[in-house]
C-alpha cells in the first residue's frame, strides 16, 4: 500500500524492452528517491526475463504485447490510477534521485507537466551530437508550428498531472509519443515547465531501442500528421491560396489572347486555369470547415481536462 506525498498518490510508471540488467537497479532507485510511490512496470513482450527481473524487485508488472513505447504508454495511462505519474525510461539512463525535485516543481506550481531536459554526464555516449542536433531540429519544428516552450522535447523523463494523462488520447504506435505529449501539452495550453537533469550511459548488457533514422523519420510524419490534425486552417488556405495564384498567372496570357483576337487559342490551359481556380476555392471552404470542426474538438478535450482534478499541493508528506 504506498503512502501519500503531499496529498497525493505518486506512480512511477517505466516502459521496458529487453532491460533484465538494469531493471532492478532502477526500481531501487526509485524506491529510495520517493518511497511513498507505487513502482509499475510495463514489459514490452521482452524475452530476456525483464519481467520475472521485476516481479523480483517489488515491482507492479503489466504486459503489453503490442510492440512500440506509444503502445506502452498508452495502456500505462489507461491502467495506471494516481494524481501524479513520474515516467522514465527502463535503461538506468534517467537520474531517478531527481524524481522527487521534480514531482515538487509541479506541485509547487501548479503544472501539468515537468519535463526532465537532458543533461549528459559522464562519456555522454547516449546523448551523441547527432542525437543533439535532431533533437533541436525537431523541437525548434514543433516550436515554430505549435509554439515555443520546451527546449527537449523527446526526452522520456517527464511528471505529469492526473488531469493531463486521463485527457490524453495517445495516438503514437513508437517513440514519436514524446512528440505527442508534447504537441498535445501546447494544444491544450497546460502549464508546464522544465528542469534539467542528469543523462547517463547506459549499464553494462543494456542496448538501445532506438533507431536513428526510422524512428526520426517517424517523428517526422507525427508532426506533420499533427499539424494537419489541429492547424487545418493553415495547411488548406495555403494550399488553396497556391493553386489559386498558380492558376491564375497560368490564365494571364490566355486572358491576354482572348482581348487581343477574341479567340481562346490555349483551351487546355483555360480549362486547367478555370480547374485550378475552383480547386483553389474549395480548399479554401474545406479550411473553414476544418477549422470549426478542430475548434468544436478542442473544447471538447479542454472540458474533459477541467473535469479532473488537479494535484493536492500539500506540504509535507
Amino acid at each position: 500500500m504506498t503512502k501519500l506525498y503531499r496529498g497525493n498518490h505518486v506512480a512511477v510508471i517505466l516502459p521496458c524492452f529487453n532491460e533484465v540488467a538494469v531493471i532492478a537497479s532502477v526500481i531501487a532507485d526509485f524506491r529510495a528517491a520517493l518511497p511513498e510511490a507505487g513502482i509499475y512496470v510495463f514489459d514490452n513482450a521482452s524475452t530476456d526475463g525483464t519481467a520475472e527481473a521485476a516481479a523480483a524487485a517489488g515491482a507492479v508488472v503489466r504486459h503489453v504485447p503490442q510492440r512500440g513505447k506509444g503502445n506502452v504508454v498508452r495502456r500505462q495511462f489507461a491502467d495506471v490510477d494516481a494524481d501524479v505519474y513520474v515516467m522514465a525510461d527502463g535503461d538506468g539512463t534517467y537520474d531517478a534521485g531527481q524524481s522527487r525535485a521534480l514531482v515538487d516543481m509541479l506541485l509547487d506550481n501548479g503544472l501539468d507537466m515537468v519535463v526532465g531536459t537532458r543533461q549528459a554526464v559522464g562519456d555522454g555516449g547516449e546523448y551523441r551530437p547527432g542525437h543533439v542536433l535532431g533533437n533541436k531540429v525537431l523541437t525548434g519544428t514543433v516550436a515554430n508550428i505549435f509554439g515555443r516552450g520546451f527546449s527537449d522535447m523527446l526526452s522520456g523523463y517527464r511528471v505529469l498531472s492526473r488531469r493531463f494523462v486521463k485527457s490524453f488520447p495517445a495516438l503514437s504506435k513508437g517513440f514519436e509519443i514524446e512528440t505527442e505529449l508534447t504537441i498535445h501539452a501546447l494544444e491544450l495550453r497546460a502549464p508546464y515547465g522544465e528542469m534539467s537533469t542528469a543523462y547517463g550511459s547506459r549499464a553494462e548488457g543494456s542496448t538501445s531501442k532506438l533507431s536513428t533514422i526510422r524512428d526520426g523519420l517517424a517523428i517526422v510524419e507525427t508532426i506533420v500528421r499533427l499539424f494537419a490534425r489541429e492547424r487545418p486552417r493553415q495547411l488548406y488556405m495555403a494550399l488553396g491560396s497556391a493553386v489559386a495564384l498558380f492558376s491564375m498567372l497560368i490564365a494571364i496570357p490566355v486572358i491576354v489572347d482572348y482581348f487581343e483576337t477574341g479567340l481562346v487559342p490555349r483551351f487546355p490551359t483555360a480549362i486547367l486555369a478555370g480547374l485550378g481556380i475552383v480547386a483553389g476555392l474549395i480548399l479554401g471552404a474545406t479550411a473553414v470547415i476544418l477549422d470549426s470542426v478542430v475548434t468544436g474538438r478542442r473544447e471538447v478535450k479542454r472540458l474533459r481536462y477541467l473535469e479532473i482534478p488537479a494535484p493536492r499541493a500539500a506540504d509535507g508528506p
